[in-house]
């Protein structure tokens, strides 16, 4: 499951970040942003527009992400067996 197809105020740990080519600047970034295996993320809220931006929230911040970008999140929902 990615982070983009998480039900709203619903609980789950990181378990990696998609890299979709070498040297990838987008999901180096969202490693750098705290997206890192088994960290704590939470989807807040969805744009008006499309549903995007997505407000997600890992640890005690909160992003805006784009739905592409929150989409190489890959999550385990809290409660769900791998």
């Amino acid at each position: 499951m990615t982070l983009s197809d998480l039900p709203l105020h619903v609980s789950a740990r990181v378990e990696n970040v998609q890299d979709l080519h070498p040297n990838d600047a987008i999901a180096r970034r969202l490693r750098e942003l705290g997206f890192v295996n088994g960290e704590e993320v939470r989807l807040v809220a969805r744009g008006p527009v499309g549903g995007e931006p997505l407000l997600c929230q890992v640890g005690f911040t909160r992003f805006a992400l784009r739905r592409s970008e929150a989409g190489r999140v890959q999550i385990r929902q809290e409660g769900v067996p791998a």
